[in-house]
């Protein structure tokens, strides 16, 4: 009888990275590589078999983000971007949206990073035309960013996947406890949350209290405050009750947007 596949945090978890290359455009040392686990042997995980990737062999392809190839940050501390990415994908766990790739935080290649499920985009997809034409799928993106204090959401950041879901990458500078929310995705400043985005929100909150679930997590992760920070930011949008508009003592937009 054949094994069945691990589950893929599993997998991240556990499996054997081996290099397979460097992501160039990366300002942080990200590096392509194939995670293998026992459990994993024998099945074909992403990507598919249509993609470039798929003769490199069998395996879950992910990215690798050491924490010693973090470049030094004005107003973030050193050798905490990783943890926020793992920080970003416990938050999209909690909201119940699955808009991160799973995402963990283990020992590897040149020591401590985060690793995270390589993604294939829909090559038909429009990412332009969806920020353009204020497409419906980018609300929770929008929220999400507000939960995170996102100071960085890119066009390039924005993955549509086969089937018309959206994932979301690159969350290195989130969770600061100062306001600094810059993203390309405004489109809904001031509009009311609809119901399922007030219970997602109130479904964090919870997660958020002292000791609760989320909290014991992101105090793993996060410094003290910043966690705290997390909590007051969503209790302010529940109470308000709509989406939040920039502030006007920093940049409403990252560079370059893409």
């Amino acid at each position: 009888m054949p094994t069945e596949p691990a589950p893929i945090i599993d997998v991240l978890r556990a499996g054997d990275i081996e290099l397979v290359g460097r992501l160039v455009e990366s300002s942080n040392n990200a590096l392509l590589v194939r995670v293998v686990h026992p459990g994993a042997e024998g099945h074909a995980w992403q990507p598919g078999e249509a993609s470039p990737l798929a003769g490199l062999g069998r395996g879950l392809y992910a990215v690798w983000k050491p924490t010693a190839g973090e470049r030094p940050l004005f107003d973030f501390p050193i050798g905490t971007l990783t943890h926020r990415e793992v920080g970003a994908f416990e938050v999209s766990e909690a909201l119940g949206w699955a808009i991160v790739p799973p995402t963990v935080l283990r020992d590897g290649p040149y020591g401590e990073g985060m690793l995270q499920r390589w993604v294939e985009v829909d090559p038909a997809a429009d990412v332009v035309a969806m920020i353009n034409g204020d497409d419906a799928r980018l609300r929770r993106v929008a929220l999400f960013d507000a939960i995170l204090n996102n100071t960085d959401r890119k066009g390039g950041h924005l993955l549509p996947v086969p089937g018309g879901h959206v994932l979301v990458v690159d969350h290195g500078v989130t969770f600061s406890v100062d306001p600094k929310l810059r993203t390309i995705l405004w489109a809904w400043e001031d509009q009311p949350f609809d119901d399922a985005e007030q219970a997602a929100l109130a479904t964090v909150a919870r997660a958020l209290r002292p000791h609760a679930p989320l909290d014991r997590r992101l105090r793993e992760l996060l410094a003290p405050r910043e966690v705290v920070a997390t909590r007051r930011r969503v209790e302010a949008l529940l109470a308000a009750g709509r989406f939040p508009g920039p502030n006007p003592d920093w940049p409403a937009i990252p560079w370059p947007p893409f």
